[in-house]
């Protein structure tokens, strides 16, 4: 008798189940692999449009964005609150990308009457081939605290940047989008919302990241069938 015939039906069936544990979760890594080091890039021109919206776009992610996008042949529509720094943005961009147009909108998202403000933006975009929209404008604490500790302002401002300014420039980009039947839309959200369980102390902030990713969600669901797509891209907390 082998050593194999030789364990109990139990051991046998629990080993079966382990070694089909490893080589699922063998599979999703080499696809998470796959995806996030090895796949070829999409052909973002050809694939959803000419050019490219980004808001937030003089810092951080959304400027190496800019300079992404850029390198991919697209038109940039470049959006923040700083005329300085759109055009040093800009610059930058047209000094590594020379071929490139890159066109800013001085929109902040904190003042008020933003639903008329962000008309002006849907005005100014208003016959380009929009095919991305990266919404990255958004808005923190500036240090921990509890909720009854917030601010009027601080609270205005939160809500206004995640939640109605996303809402808002996504509302006017998309219609383009859905007449050319193609599209993407990128919305960042962040771990506060989505994989920590709570986020104490930055309670209106996690609240409003909530939001995003269920927006998200449910555009991805509402535009799938008509050439969009609608991810939100998690960010660590804060």
């Amino acid at each position: 008798m082998d050593a194999l015939s030789a364990q109990p039906a139990w051991a046998l069936a629990l080993a079966g189940v382990g070694l089909i544990v490893a080589v699922t979760a063998s599979a999703r890594l080499a696809r998470w692999l796959y995806a996030a080091f090895l796949r070829p890039g999409k052909p973002l021109r050809r694939r959803y449009g000419a050019w490219a919206v980004v808001t937030g776009a003089t810092d951080g992610i959304g400027r190496s964005l800019a300079f992404r996008f850029a390198a991919a042949g697209m038109g940039l529509v470049l959006v923040g609150r700083s005329p300085d720094k759109l055009a040093a943005v800009s610059e930058e961009v047209r000094a590594r990308h020379p071929r490139a147009e890159v066109r800013t909108f001085v929109l902040d998202f904190a003042a008020e009457g933003l639903a008329s403000l962000v008309d002006v933006l849907r005005d100014f975009i208003r016959g380009l081939d929009v095919g991305v929209l990266v919404n990255i404008a958004g808005f923190s604490y500036p240090y921990a605290r509890y909720f009854h500790e917030v601010d009027e302002e601080l609270m205005r401002n939160l809500i206004r940047l995640n939640v109605e300014a996303l809402t808002r420039v996504t509302h006017a980009v998309l219609p383009g989008m859905v007449e050319r039947k193609r599209g993407a839309i990128v919305n960042i959200g962040s771990g506060a919302s989505s994989i920590l369980p709570s986020y104490p102390l930055y309670s209106v902030y996690a609240a409003t990241k909530a939001y995003v990713d269920q927006f998200s969600r449910c555009l991805y669901v509402e535009y799938k069938n008509k050439g969009i797509d609608v991810q939100c891209q998690v960010k660590r907390s804060g």
